[in-house]
């Protein structure tokens, strides 16, 4: 597969821009923390600037990006990314750290821009028994920095501070940029002219989703399982700070254990996918990972938490894959798209709702009290499941009787 141009250069930025992406937040949260004394509304502001153009911009990103030449998309994302941490840095100069969450959320932004250029590239220069093995390598990337950046992103930001961490941040950007600048020229493409064809392509998305009953009940489970990683994700730090008593630079290797573990998940589940229902396998997963996110608000020794951890991580491929699985088998082929790019949107903007509260719920209630709720959540997505379970089963035992 890295004899392809196309796939090696790809990956190769992919690679530049995740070691930036980590050595950015990592030096955001670490700053911001340390100038705030650890106040967790303005930690869970910095969630919310990293994830919340994926709910913004998702849907409108991939419309442009299929409407736009994907080298040209590419390259200049990276560039205005780059630039966009050079003009924080020189903010920064006056005081503050604001401008850290705006740079932040620009950079987000255009990733979302850039991203569905690359599967556009994947799928113009790659053959098709390559492809699901090129897709397999990309999430294995992600999965591989989530075990690596925090620990390059903290010792970065403890050793040389801010403003090394931003620079090597605006460098690595620009350097993707110039990677994919190798590339060979966009063939020309007619533009179809339509200019209503974003409304009406998320006008059919939405009609053919509440008319399909699984994708209703998907949608739903989205929705619930979003808010509660929401209300999770900004305070991961107190779980190290006030939990376990630990400085905050130990998140790193929480972050890592868990990110190791969805590696040796993901390995068990490529193995045993085809045996079990998906509907099973993502209700296992969420139930799991519901009883782990309660035990992490309660833990307060090392040893379980680092459990909890491991076993969270090793069920959240279940989740991913029975996800996929599921949107795959219920969605007619000219609709996978739309569909996927209605209901992520759906997903992340309640996840974004629940960091936005999280941190005002952690001051009004306990770090406990959010995990618990966040808990709760999930184990109410897995309920919603319940129909789509015995629905298959009664498909399958009238298969027989047929």
């Amino acid at each position: 597969m890295l004899a392809n141009p196309y796939v090696r250069t790809v990956i190769l930025s992919r690679v530049l821009l995740q070691l930036g992406i980590w050595i950015r937040n990592y030096a955001m949260l670490l700053y911001v923390t340390d100038l705030t004394k650890n106040d967790p509304v303005y930690v869970s502001l910095i969630a919310v600037a990293e994830f919340a153009p994926i709910f913004l911009f998702g849907l409108i990103g991939g419309t442009f990006a299929d409407r736009w030449r994907p080298k040209r998309t590419m390259v200049w994302s990276d560039l205005v990314s780059a630039l966009s941490v050079g003009a924080v840095m020189l903010v920064l100069m006056n005081g503050g750290w604001i401008p850290l969450l705006i740079g932040t959320f620009i950079s987000a932004s255009l990733s979302q821009f850039s991203q569905p250029s690359a599967m556009k590239l994947y799928k113009r220069h790659v053959p098709a028994e390559q492809l699901q093995g090129v897709m397999a390598m990309s999430q294995t990337l992600v999965a591989v920095f989530m075990v690596l950046g925090p620990v390059i992103g903290t010792f970065i930001f403890i050793q040389f501070g801010l403003q090394a961490s931003l620079i090597l941040t605006a460098v690595l950007f620009l350097g993707s940029s110039l990677v994919l600048a190798t590339l060979p020229s966009d063939t020309d493409e007619p533009n179809s002219g339509d200019t209503g064809s974003f409304k009406k392509e998320l006008q059919a998305g939405l009609r053919y989703i509440a008319s399909n009953q699984s994708l209703r009940t998907l949608c739903l489970t989205f929705s619930a399982v979003g808010l509660a990683s929401g209300l999770t994700q900004p305070l991961q730090i107190f779980l190290v700070i006030e939990n376990l008593g630990q400085d905050k630079q130990f998140l790193q290797w929480l972050v890592m254990t868990n990110g190791a573990a969805m590696l040796a998940g993901g390995a068990v589940i490529v193995g045993i996918a085809k045996k079990v229902k998906p509907q099973l396998l993502l209700m296992v997963g969420l139930l799991v990972t519901a009883v782990c996110t309660i035990g992490l608000g309660a833990s307060t020794k090392m040893g379980m938490t680092i459990v909890l951890l491991v076993i969270s991580g090793l069920f959240f491929p279940c989740i991913q894959g029975g996800i996929q699985t599921l949107i795959v088998r219920n969605t007619e082929g000219a609709f996978i798209g739309r569909v996927s790019g209605t209901i992520t949107p759906v997903f992340m903007g309640m996840m974004v709702i629940g960091m936005f509260v999280s941190g005002y719920l952690k001051d009004a209630f306990s770090l406990f009290a959010v995990y618990v709720a966040s808990g709760v959540l999930i184990m109410i997505g897995a309920s919603m499941l319940l129909p789509l379970i015995a629905q298959k089963r009664s498909l399958d035992e009238r298969r027989p009787a047929s």
